[in-house]
């Protein structure tokens, strides 16, 4: 078992690429960085997911990088010792496919959420998936998310960002005196998708 403290890195982009990682507990983002220097959030993962499966298919680096953003802990196993288990245990390769099909169908949600909806909407929906998460596994997370992570998660400014949660809240979608009390998001958010 790996702990990890919040805003540590599991792995980083271009580290070897030999090992998996079960998220046991906590919140994870990936996130990769362009040659330009342009920075992205690819995914947030939490309790169940596994962290690092492209060494699975080869790969010899990794293409993101994992970072924590509460304190989470995670099983760590080498990619060919995750490998020879699936082939000597049917029902436990049966599993992770059924995982891994779920989350394509995520990945492909969270792509078409970023090519068709705004980035008010992404915000949305970013939002909701962290007070889920909040209420799941860590309510830790909506204290210490910042507008900056908010922004690199739904691929927008921070001044974006700002303009919409001043927005959110009038509309009284959502909550936070400074993020002192931390936030609070309302189900009523939802209504942002009715637009």
């Amino acid at each position: 078992m790996v702990l990890i403290k919040p805003g540590k890195a599991i792995f980083g982009q271009g580290d070897e690429c030999s090992r998996v990682y079960y998220l046991n507990r906590g919140i994870v983002k990936l996130s990769t960085l362009s040659p330009q220097g342009k920075s992205a959030v690819v995914s947030i993962l939490g309790p169940g997911d596994l962290i690092g499966v492209e060494c699975l298919t080869g790969e010899k680096t990794h293409q993101t990088t994992a970072t924590a953003l509460v304190q989470s802990t995670a099983v760590r196993m080498r990619s060919a010792v995750l490998m020879r288990l699936l082939r000597e245990r049917p029902p436990t390769a049966t599993q992770f496919i059924d995982y891994l099909l779920k989350r394509y169908v995520r990945v492909e949600r969270d792509l078409i959420n970023y090519l068709l909806n705004t980035s008010e909407k992404r915000l949305a929906r970013a939002l909701l998936l962290l007070d889920r998460y909040s209420r799941e596994v860590d309510p830790s997370i909506l204290e210490t998310i910042t507008q900056d992570s908010l922004a690199d998660i739904v691929g927008t400014t921070r001044s974006r960002v700002n303009f919409f949660m001043n927005g959110f809240r009038k509309k009284g979608y959502i909550n936070y005196d400074n993020y002192e009390r931390g936030l609070k998001i309302n189900p009523s958010l939802e209504q942002v998708f009715q637009s």
